[in-house]
């Protein structure tokens, strides 16, 4: 009898741990959790505990949002077709929110440009702005054209549960690092300068914290073919 349980439990944790775990939409897990992380990081701030802030950030991140997938949605792309899907992008994704009323560090778009040139052909990168299609034309005229330029006038998006998510939730800018299949692996805020920080500084700091995210994205997708090829 002893052996026959042991021999059941065993058959049920094999097949548990060989079938994939559900998949968790990003902005379920966000409306889940953004109430409880917004009090305490606002108590944080009145008191300016910035290091309490900060950690609060990085837990929510790493215990929640880390391991959900990525919801799809429509926005308006600023070169070339009209629309596109946020599926249609089949490599792993760099993105970054931003809004149009957001100043960046003097080096920070030379530095991302830079990346995306250096890894256009391994990575997807998106720029996803806030604001109407002239004003956000006026702000990304320096990215480069390996970098996607989107944006969302929030009057055609009304309805859109993952538009309302992004924006009002991590705050802008944030980065965010997806796999093919849009699992989030991590997401990061930008690099906080200030406003007359020389150049060659803010371009070193930004391009290191790009490429930093670029490696992980790369080296979980190296890590992730021998499985694939065992597998089979």
């Amino acid at each position: 009898m002893a052996k026959f349980l042991l021999f059941i439990f065993i058959s049920v944790c094999f097949s548990l741990s060989s079938q994939e775990l559900p998949e968790h939409d990003f902005s379920k897990v966000i409306s889940k959790n953004i109430r409880t992380y917004n009090k305490n990081v606002k108590s944080a701030y009145r008191i300016k505990d910035f290091d309490r802030a900060q950690f609060l950030f990085d837990s929510l991140v790493k215990y929640a949002i880390n391991g959900s997938y990525f919801d799809d949605f429509t926005v308006k792309k600023l070169r070339g077709r009209k629309n596109v899907a946020f599926k249609e992008f089949k490599k792993p994704v760099f993105l970054m929110t931003c809004a149009s009323w957001c100043t960046p560090g003097s080096g920070e778009i030379p530095a991302l440009n830079e990346i995306a040139k250096r890894y256009k052909n391994e990575i997807d990168f998106v720029v996803l702005f806030w604001d109407k299609r002239n004003s956000v034309r006026k702000v990304t005229k320096e990215y480069d054209r390996n970098i996607n330029v989107l944006y969302v006038d929030e009057l055609d998006n009304k309805n859109s549960h993952i538009i309302r998510t992004l924006k009002h939730s991590l705050g802008f800018p944030t980065s965010f690092f997806l796999d093919k299949e849009k699992k989030i692996l991590d997401v990061r805020r930008g690099i906080i300068l200030p406003y007359n920080e020389v150049y060659s500084v803010s371009f070193s700091l930004n391009y290191e914290s790009f490429r930093n995210g670029i490696s992980l994205l790369l080296n979980y997708e190296d890590l992730k073919e021998p499985l694939v090829d065992a597998h089979k």
